[in-house]
């Protein structure tokens, strides 16, 4: 199969521009242009030539581009090695869903009543124990989720896409309601994408439900001013209306389908790529950034009350995308204990088997192991040293190259010139773009449907309703002997009178029509013309 050409396929907008590297060389290869036609018109228009030998060209051009091409490689191993570890997270995840739904037993106590504390308590085994493995796989879908929001840069879990799956975790190290405190707060709950917003007791584990639950009517209703300082106003939803005004298109709202919960602080969105400025569609005006930059450092220094850091753009000086730092986060890990601690609660219950357990513990290390992996991945770039090195000797090359080509292409050096610009330098920003493949880059790893496709296959799992075999094997639909037999399962059970019956010839007349079916498969599926080409 040829895949198609991605210059010809669909049409050309500004967001396919800007997945190229055009938009990010185009004031180098500018520059060196202009470059070769100062060196063209000195000397093709006085009596100066700034020609020069061109005898380390050759040398230095293979040595330069074997260094880019390894380096360009070496981005794209990290870019290749990322997407299989997200590969080994979607099976892992499902591996645990599959195990957790189908081999951990629904049926357990059948007595409707037991006594805790005193008092009579209606229990429901069966509608318990579903819950408990539903909650389970949620668990597991989060941990997509939370390394997704790991590797970006992004940390805590107040977020549209991770919040709602973790929100019934434990919040404290001790199970007492009157000794829950701040200082007894757990990891999981530290950390806040928005802004630190004051303690709040009331969303404590004190009390089973969410402070109010939200209606239609008062979602969009009220802003974040309206929070008095330390409590919440009863009336109000403004997490719920912060979180809805950052959301995707209304087309594709992928977060609607999670658990409508209520939260202590404003849930950011579950994408949080960096805004989009005047330079993203008018590129041109990079040429005046670095003199932008300039006076906003001076004003800077001028007004520091003035200076917001966080309404700065995302670019640098010189126009480049700013990349986020990474940071700490224990999210993931904490899911992965909360996985690790039910399997344990299910060995202390009897209520798995051997090869179970073995598979269950293998999954969870292997989400554990997946998971370092990728932070290596993230947090371990080229060394600068060989990126700076690398980029000056570009720099020095192509500033030279029309001063040792001027005596053989004269004008022809100009083109030639951004030619070579546009070809060298952008191989080495396509290496620089792809060798942290977790952002929000054009080109980058579309992590977000990395973590819808796990969605839907775990509810996929969840949907299955692991029906005993013999409700589904034994009917006028299925023909397990064809093409030899075409009899359904259920008449041959019931044609008592066939050989296959037989106490003697039964197993010897079932042979000898499996064999007849697989000499039929291969006669009828060997294209014999397909070798004779």
């Amino acid at each position: 199969m040829v895949a198609r050409n991605p210059l010809t396929r669909g049409k050309w907008t500004g967001k396919t521009f800007r997945a190229t590297v055009l938009n990010d060389i185009w004031p180098e290869v500018m520059f060196f242009t202009l470059v070769a036609t100062m060196v063209s018109l000195v000397s093709g228009k006085t009596r100066h030539s700034l020609s020069i030998s061109n005898q380390m060209l050759t040398v230095l051009g293979i040595v330069l581009g074997l260094v880019v091409s390894f380096r360009t490689s070496s981005a794209y191993d990290r870019y290749w090695e990322g997407r299989k570890l997200w590969t080994s997270i979607n099976l892992a995840s499902r591996n645990i869903a599959s195990l957790i739904w189908i081999h951990v037993p629904t049926d357990r106590e059948d007595t409707s009543t037991i006594q805790e504390a005193g008092e009579i308590v209606e229990h429901h085994p069966r509608l318990e124990a579903i819950i408990e493995k539903k909650s389970m796989i949620n668990l597991v879908q989060a941990f997509s989720v939370a390394v997704k929001h790991m590797l970006r840069g992004e940390p805590g879990i107040y977020y549209e896409d991770l919040y709602p799956l973790v929100c019934f975790l434990p919040r404290y190290s001790t199970l007492q309601p009157e000794e829950q405190t701040e200082a007894d707060l757990l990891p999981l709950w530290d950390g806040n994408p928005i802004s630190e917003m004051p303690f709040k007791a009331e969303m404590s584990e004190k009390s089973d439900e969410p402070l109010r639950r939200p209606t239609l009517a008062t979602i969009t209703s009220t802003e974040p001013h309206e929070m008095e300082e330390g409590k919440a106003d009863a009336n109000s939803t403004w997490t719920n209306s912060f979180s809805r005004k950052n959301r995707r298109k209304h087309t594709f709202d992928p977060e609607s389908v999670l658990p409508n919960v209520l939260t202590d602080r404003p849930l950011a969105p579950a994408r949080n790529p960096p805004k989009e400025t005047i330079y993203d569609y008018l590129p041109i005006l990079l040429i005046f950034k670095p003199l932008l930059s300039f006076i906003k450092h001076i004003k800077a220094k001028l007004h520091p009350a003035d200076d917001n850091p966080g309404l700065d753009d995302c670019r640098t000086a010189f126009g480049r995308r700013k990349n986020r730092e990474a940071t700490d986060s224990n999210v993931p890990l904490e899911i992965t204990l909360f996985l690790s601690s039910y399997l344990a609660w299910l060995l202390k219950k009897g209520l798995l088997q051997p090869p179970i357990q073995s598979a269950l513990v293998a999954n969870i290390a292997s989400l554990h192991d997946t998971m370092a992996n990728l932070d290596r991945v993230r947090t371990s770039p080229i060394p600068f040293a060989y990126q700076a090195h690398l980029r000056m000797s570009m720099w020095l090359y192509l500033f030279f190259l029309p001063f040792q080509i001027y005596a053989q292409y004269k004008y022809l050096t100009i083109p030639a010139t951004a030619f070579a610009s546009f070809l060298l330098l952008g191989f080495l920003e396509i290496g620089q773009e792809i060798e942290n493949p977790f952002g929000y880059d054009l080109n980058d790893l579309d992590l977000d449907h990395f973590c819808l496709i796990m969605e839907r296959e775990l509810h996929e799992i969840t949907a299955h309703p692991a029906p005993d075999p013999e409700a589904y094997i034994y009917s006028y639909w299925n023909q397990p002997f064809a093409p030899a037999d075409r009899r359904s399962a259920k008449d041959m059970l019931a044609d008592v009178d066939h050989e296959y019956h037989g106490p003697e010839t039964g197993v010897i007349s079932i042979r000898r029509t499996l064999l007849r079916s697989w000499k039929e498969v291969q006669a009828h599926t060997i294209d014999r013309h397909r070798f004779k080409r």
